[in-house]
Protein backbone atom coordinates (compact mmCIF):
# COMPACT_ATOMS: atom_id res chain seq x y z
CA UNK A 1 0.00 0.00 0.00
CA UNK A 2 2.85 2.41 0.73
CA UNK A 3 3.75 2.26 -2.98
CA UNK A 4 0.24 3.46 -3.91
CA UNK A 5 -0.18 6.21 -1.32
CA UNK A 6 1.92 8.33 0.98
CA UNK A 7 1.48 6.98 4.51
CA UNK A 8 2.33 8.86 7.66
CA UNK A 9 5.27 7.49 9.63
CA UNK A 10 3.87 8.65 12.95
CA UNK A 11 1.20 6.38 14.53
CA UNK A 12 -0.48 9.49 15.96
CA UNK A 13 -1.43 10.31 12.37
CA UNK A 14 -2.78 6.84 11.62
CA UNK A 15 -6.15 5.34 12.30
CA UNK A 16 -7.97 2.15 11.50
CA UNK A 17 -11.68 1.55 11.07
CA UNK A 18 -14.10 -1.31 10.67
CA UNK A 19 -17.66 -2.45 11.13
CA UNK A 20 -19.04 -5.54 12.87
CA UNK A 21 -16.26 -8.16 12.80
CA UNK A 22 -14.15 -5.47 11.11
CA UNK A 23 -14.85 -3.18 14.07
CA UNK A 24 -13.32 -5.59 16.55
CA UNK A 25 -10.56 -6.27 14.03
CA UNK A 26 -9.72 -2.54 13.92
CA UNK A 27 -9.62 -2.39 17.72
CA UNK A 28 -7.51 -5.55 17.81
CA UNK A 29 -4.99 -4.08 15.36
CA UNK A 30 -4.55 -0.89 17.38
CA UNK A 31 -4.52 -2.78 20.70
CA UNK A 32 -1.71 -5.06 19.57
CA UNK A 33 0.09 -2.54 17.36
CA UNK A 34 -0.25 0.95 18.86
CA UNK A 35 3.11 1.61 17.22
CA UNK A 36 1.19 1.57 13.90
CA UNK A 37 -2.31 2.85 14.78
CA UNK A 38 -3.34 5.29 17.49
CA UNK A 39 -6.96 5.88 16.47
CA UNK A 40 -9.81 3.38 16.18
CA UNK A 41 -13.27 3.76 14.67
CA UNK A 42 -15.29 0.66 15.56
CA UNK A 43 -18.86 0.59 14.26
CA UNK A 44 -21.21 -2.09 15.62
CA UNK A 45 -18.06 -3.91 16.74
CA UNK A 46 -18.46 -7.58 17.61
CA UNK A 47 -17.33 -7.34 21.24
CA UNK A 48 -19.43 -10.42 22.01
CA UNK A 49 -18.64 -14.07 22.63
CA UNK A 50 -17.53 -14.87 19.10
CA UNK A 51 -13.94 -16.11 18.93
CA UNK A 52 -13.01 -14.40 22.18
CA UNK A 53 -14.38 -10.94 21.32
CA UNK A 54 -16.21 -10.69 24.62
CA UNK A 55 -12.89 -10.92 26.51
CA UNK A 56 -11.73 -7.43 25.56
CA UNK A 57 -13.35 -5.48 28.43
CA UNK A 58 -11.54 -7.63 31.00
CA UNK A 59 -8.30 -7.46 29.02
CA UNK A 60 -8.55 -3.66 28.94
CA UNK A 61 -9.17 -3.52 32.70
CA UNK A 62 -6.21 -5.77 33.53
CA UNK A 63 -3.62 -4.46 31.05
CA UNK A 64 -1.43 -1.39 31.01
CA UNK A 65 -3.02 1.55 29.23
CA UNK A 66 -2.09 1.85 25.55
CA UNK A 67 -1.66 5.08 23.56
CA UNK A 68 -4.86 4.76 21.53
CA UNK A 69 -8.02 6.85 21.11
CA UNK A 70 -11.22 4.86 20.50
CA UNK A 71 -14.55 5.80 18.94
CA UNK A 72 -17.30 3.17 19.37
CA UNK A 73 -20.63 3.29 17.54
CA UNK A 74 -23.55 0.93 18.01
CA UNK A 75 -27.30 0.70 17.82
CA UNK A 76 -29.55 0.09 20.81
CA UNK A 77 -31.31 -2.69 18.88
CA UNK A 78 -28.16 -4.28 17.49
CA UNK A 79 -28.50 -8.04 17.14
CA UNK A 80 -28.11 -10.70 14.48
CA UNK A 81 -30.32 -13.72 13.72
CA UNK A 82 -29.39 -17.35 13.33
CA UNK A 83 -26.32 -18.70 15.07
CA UNK A 84 -25.67 -15.24 16.55
CA UNK A 85 -29.09 -15.01 18.20
CA UNK A 86 -28.80 -14.18 21.89
CA UNK A 87 -25.53 -12.27 21.56
CA UNK A 88 -25.89 -8.69 22.70
CA UNK A 89 -23.80 -6.30 20.58
CA UNK A 90 -24.85 -3.12 22.34
CA UNK A 91 -24.09 -4.67 25.75
CA UNK A 92 -20.65 -5.56 24.42
CA UNK A 93 -20.10 -1.97 23.29
CA UNK A 94 -21.23 -0.63 26.66
CA UNK A 95 -18.87 -3.06 28.44
CA UNK A 96 -16.03 -1.81 26.24
CA UNK A 97 -16.89 1.80 27.10
CA UNK A 98 -16.94 1.04 30.84
CA UNK A 99 -13.55 -0.69 30.65
CA UNK A 100 -12.03 2.13 28.59
CA UNK A 101 -13.39 4.69 31.07
CA UNK A 102 -12.03 2.76 34.04
CA UNK A 103 -8.52 2.79 32.56
CA UNK A 104 -8.66 6.46 31.57
CA UNK A 105 -8.72 6.03 27.81
CA UNK A 106 -9.71 8.83 25.48
CA UNK A 107 -12.83 7.21 24.05
CA UNK A 108 -16.36 7.94 22.98
CA UNK A 109 -19.39 5.66 22.61
CA UNK A 110 -22.22 6.92 20.43
CA UNK A 111 -25.32 4.79 20.63
CA UNK A 112 -28.02 5.16 18.00
CA UNK A 113 -31.50 3.66 17.93
CA UNK A 114 -30.88 1.27 15.07
CA UNK A 115 -29.87 -2.28 14.39
CA UNK A 116 -26.79 -3.98 12.90
CA UNK A 117 -26.72 -1.81 9.77
CA UNK A 118 -24.72 1.05 8.20
CA UNK A 119 -27.24 3.91 8.53
CA UNK A 120 -26.16 5.42 11.85
CA UNK A 121 -22.44 4.78 11.43
CA UNK A 122 -22.49 6.46 8.01
CA UNK A 123 -24.37 9.47 9.36
CA UNK A 124 -21.87 10.09 12.17
CA UNK A 125 -18.66 9.06 10.40
CA UNK A 126 -17.47 12.62 9.55
CA UNK A 127 -18.02 13.78 13.15
CA UNK A 128 -16.27 10.67 14.46
CA UNK A 129 -13.21 11.38 12.31
CA UNK A 130 -13.13 15.00 13.51
CA UNK A 131 -13.30 13.74 17.11
CA UNK A 132 -10.58 11.13 16.58
CA UNK A 133 -8.19 13.60 14.96
CA UNK A 134 -8.99 16.59 17.15
CA UNK A 135 -5.85 18.41 18.21
CA UNK A 136 -3.84 16.89 15.37
CA UNK A 137 -2.43 19.30 12.81
CA UNK A 138 -2.06 17.98 9.28
CA UNK A 139 1.01 18.98 7.40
Amino acid sequence: MAKLARLADNPVARGIAGSSSGGICAFNAAWHRPDLFSKVYSAIGSFVDIRGGGAYPELIRTSDRKPIRVFLQDGAQDSLPGSFAGLDWHAGSRAMARALALKGYDYQLVMGRGTHNPKHRGAIFPAALRWLWRGYLLG
